[in-house]
């Protein structure tokens, strides 16, 4: 019998990204695996990728765990990455427990991963101690990442932030748009490459050919966070295409 699992996803009420390319990473991931996946989101209010509604976001966040646990959910995902940094360093532990609480307290307990600590996970899982990170965020907000990651034990080497202050505007951008802006970034002494440190800048169709052309391992907040979700779920990780995270190996 094939075992089917739910996919929650708590989602900014402006994200269209991550409602596609987490269901198209565990959909490819079917051609050679068993088990079946369904989706489901629940969404909180937020527009403009600021420091001010980002924290009136996280607070909606509670909700979406109530009304997705009501669901039944396998597993949870709270995809904004920058809205958990945001918050205060380590905040992702504070976030995960908090939510994973109330799904107890409406009957359908499920574990909870956050794309900021997807990504922080990813990247230890791939042995990354300094990375070069593209960002669509605002200077001020990439450097919460840079310092959030510096206090996970990640060195950020080079960083590009693309200064895109709209959220939709940010979904709207070209999948393959990395291949060329990661040109840019410097790679010396890097370990690793993120791709998008962001789950609405779509990033996922450049993923391995930014990885063959720099030949270190490549990652997303997207993709670390459907590893982190496959390990959740206690499911192999290996979904060939989408780098060396997801290569099987971790």
């Amino acid at each position: 019998m094939t075992t089917t699992y739910r996919i929650g996803q708590i989602v900014p009420s402006s994200n269209t990204t991550m409602e596609t390319e987490i269901p198209a990473i565990l959909t490819a991931r079917q051609n050679h695996e068993p088990e079946r996946f369904t989706f489901h989101s629940s969404r909180m209010r937020m527009q403009k990728v600021t420091k001010e509604e980002l924290a009136a976001m996280d607070r909606d966040s509670d909700r979406c765990a109530l009304e997705l646990a009501d669901a039944r959910v396998d597993v949870m995902g709270y995809a904004c990455l920058v809205a958990i940094m945001s918050m205060g360093l380590g905040y992702h532990r504070v976030s995960e427990k908090r939510l994973h609480e109330r799904t107890v307290e409406a009957g359908g307990p499920a574990p909870i991963v956050t794309s900021a600590g997807a990504l922080v996970s990813g990247l230890h899982a791939i042995g990354a101690k300094r990375v070069a990170i593209l960002t669509p965020y605002m200077k001020p907000l990439t450097q919460l990442v840079i310092d959030y990651l510096a206090h996970e034990g990640i060195e950020v080497v080079d960083s590009i932030s693309l200064e895109i202050p709209d959220n939709l505007d940010v979904g709207r951008r070209d999948p393959l748009a990395p291949l060329e802006v990661t040109k840019r970034l410097n790679t010396a002494g890097a370990d690793a490459v993120v791709a998008s440190a962001c789950v609405q800048m779509p990033s996922l169709a450049s993923i391995q050919g930014i990885e063959d052309r720099v030949g270190m391992p490549v990652v997303s907040a997207a993709v670390s966070t459907a590893y982190m979700m496959l390990k959740s779920l206690g499911l192999k990780t290996r979904v060939p295409g989408f780098g060396s995270l997801l290569s099987g190996k971790y």
